[in-house]
């Protein structure tokens, strides 16, 4: 395996899309052929998921992956020998190692657990550098905001979900602690902090690019209004969630600038860049985008997938082939005016609720994000649903784990919702248990960990 210095995957991200078609066919086929000779060889795991695989293989050839079983073989899975996922986790208990290398060789990453609990990716320099050459080279739509953003003096700050390995929150830290000097440059600010000190904040930084979740910078529109946020950015740039074409409109009236999204995931790094069409046109060098249907069978273009199967060809420490990610999307092969001849994508992505809640005459609002980051970490809930119902009230839906009590574990929900709640001046909901389970939408087949029944 050879390593890969972040001049050398900036210069291979800004040569590729130059490359003819065939070619770029050629350095795909090499850097999967690479990848699982590599994963086969080192990894006792995939030694034994791939017993059956010729040396003249397809992609299609190769079973796929999840999750699940991915993490019950952590210790075979990955292909170092100098960490364990018992150290792993060891390290995770210290909320000071975020942004941190675990034996100064892997930054740690963990997924937000949507689906069950959270996934562990290790992130080797070689893998860090080919991420941060991709998000160099392709994550402005356009070169006119870039220029605008290095002349505005290049600061940033996102409102992230602290408190956690996260992919934003610990990739802003991990080059702070990397590089103290830039500390005025780059800035995170909490998702879970009341609305009033998230303002403080960003008024204090005055970053010239506001970066974080739409449901998070929904509720910033009201203050930006009233006057209560003072900031003057030039782009703002959301992740993690859908952006609907609504909010981005109104983010761009209230703050004058360009807004633009990309698709990520902790397991793949930025799948996809947005273009000026706003079309994600997927980073296809460096990830592979399998659109599938619940089968695993491959889904047509023009149709929407029941969810997507993802190869990175950068992460050669901790493998992810053909790896199931629960996102619906549209694949889409067909020319796009702005001359990127990658294939786009059309995502789905998360549709939660905000919610809202009257306290003394005033309204406050509060993120699903920041709602969600506070139920995931119950220890023992596989999947939740929270919903809103009027006048305070709220229902809570949970699937236990299997051995887990339903009531101990609603009992911690009550107890942290409520104490998170109070923070942001909610003192009167009430939360109510339900024996009901968490449930999928009837027609639409989308699934929502928050809903608010009065809007």
């Amino acid at each position: 395996m050879k390593k890969i210095s972040l001049i050398k995957s900036i210069w291979l991200c800004s040569r590729y899309p130059k490359k003819s078609d065939l070619d770029k066919a050629r350095i795909r086929a090499e850097r999967l052929n690479r990848l699982v000779d590599y994963a086969e060889q080192n990894s006792p795991y995939y030694q034994a998921h791939y017993q059956n695989i010729g040396e003249n293989f397809k992609l299609s050839d190769l079973p796929p992956t999840n999750k699940v079983d991915l993490m019950a073989h952590f210790d075979e899975w990955i292909t170092t020998k100098d960490v364990t996922l018992n150290e792993v986790e060891i390290f995770l208990k210290d909320l000071d190692n975020i942004g941190r290398k675990i034996k100064g060789k892997y930054l740690v990453f963990t997924t937000s657990g949507s689906t069950g609990n959270p996934l562990v990716a290790l992130y080797d320099q070689s893998t860090n550098n080919v991420m941060t050459g991709i998000n160099m080279m392709r994550s402005f739509a356009r070169k006119a905001d870039f220029m605008a953003f290095i002349k505005g003096g290049g600061k940033a700050m996102g409102v992230f979900a602290t408190g956690g390995f996260y992919l934003g929150n610990s990739s802003v830290r991990a080059r702070l602690l990397s590089m103290p000097w830039k500390k005025r440059q780059f800035g995170v600010t909490s998702a879970l902090y009341p609305i009033a000190r998230i303002v403080a904040e960003l008024n204090a930084f005055k970053p010239t690019m506001l970066g974080g979740y739409p449901t998070i910078l929904e509720l910033l529109i009201d203050e930006r209004k009233k006057g209560r946020l003072q900031i003057q950015p030039i782009l703002i740039m959301t992740g993690g969630e859908y952006l609907s074409p609504q909010l981005r409109s109104s983010l761009e009236e209230a703050f004058g600038c360009t807004v633009q999204t990309s698709y990520s995931c902790t397991e793949g790094g930025t799948i996809a860049c947005e273009c000026p069409e706003k079309h994600f046109h997927i980073n296809d060098d460096w990830i592979i985008v399998e659109p599938v249907n619940h089968q695993n069978e491959p889904v047509a273009d023009g149709v929407q997938s029941d969810k997507i199967l993802i190869t990175n060809l950068s992460n050669y420490t901790q493998p992810f082939i053909r790896y199931e990610v629960t996102d619906r999307m549209i694949m889409h092969h067909e020319p796009c005016s702005c001359n990127n001849p990658s294939p786009w994508l059309t995502l789905e992505g998360r549709t939660d609720d905000i919610l809202t809640f009257h306290e003394d005459g005033k309204m406050i609002k509060i993120s699903p994000l920041a709602i969600y980051a506070t139920l995931k970490e119950i220890h023992g809930i596989i999947r939740f649903q929270l919903i809103a119902e009027g006048e305070n009230k709220l229902e809570l839906r949970i699937t236990p784990g299997i051995g887990d009590d339903p009531q101990r574990l609603f009992e911690e929900a009550q107890k942290k919702l409520s104490a998170f709640l109070a923070s942001h001046g909610v003192t009167t909901a009430h939360l109510s248990f339900s024996d009901l389970t968490p449930v999928q939408h009837p027609q639409s087949g989308k699934f929502k960990h928050i809903i608010n029944k009065t809007e």
